[in-house]
Formats: structure tokens, sequence, C-alpha cells
């Protein structure tokens, strides 16, 4: 069992930048490939990214691919996404999670489980 707090979410203009946190506990996320998810009002919760156990590959959707950045610091049992160049349509509420398989790292979301609470963010134009 893994408990995952996301935080960093907030309102940003068009443009702007955000850096949001996911830090765990009970569990050391290196025994886990770690995503990040977003779920807009009213809308299905997507894939945005993914990262391996010790951070050694990444993967992205073609939506944010260029302007987010997906990393992980085992040592502080903490992932991260940094999200550059926001758009409106980025607005959402962004969710950490385990992957379910342990050391794995995909991109469907019924791969992952233990996830966090969520983290809103607003991008205004």
């Amino acid at each position: 069992q893994v408990q995952l707090v996301e935080s960093g979410g907030g309102l940003v203009q068009a443009g702007g930048s955000l850096r949001l946190s996911c830090a765990a506990s009970g569990r050391t996320l290196s025994s886990y490939g770690m995503g990040w998810f977003r779920q807009a009002p009213g809308k299905e919760r997507e894939f945005v990214a993914v990262i391996r156990w010790d951070g050694g590959n990444t993967e992205y959707a073609d939506s944010v691919k260029g302007r987010f950045t997906i990393s992980r610091d085992n040592a502080k049992n903490t992932v991260y996404l940094q999200l550059n160049s926001l758009k409106p349509e980025d607005t959402a509420v962004y969710y950490c999670a385990t992957n379910k398989f342990g050391r794995v790292m995909t991109t469907n979301i019924r791969h992952y489980d233990s996830w966090g609470r969520g983290t809103q963010v607003t991008v205004s134009s």
C-alpha cells in the first residue's frame, strides 16, 4: 500500500509554467513505474506522462510532448511534472499513480492504482 499526495497546482496565465510534485509514503517509489494523468470536468481521465522506476526512460502524450517533463527523485520518494508553455486546454485535475505491476512503464490507465487525490491546474487565456 502506497499513499500519494499531489501538490503544486494553481492559477496560471497561458504560456506560464508550474511544477507539480507527487510525494509518496508507505512504499519506496523505486519499486514502481509512475504515471501522471489528468481529468477535466465532465471528461474522461487521460494519460499525460510515465517514467520508468529508475527514471531511465519516459513517455508523453502527444498533446503535451515538448512542453511537459516528468522526473523523479527516488531518494526523496517524489515524482515531478514540469508544465511549460501552458495552454487553456491543459486545465484539469492532475493525478499521479503507481503502476500496479511494479517496475513497469506503460501508458494504459488501467495499469495504475494507488492514485493520489489530485491537484488542480487552471490556465487562463
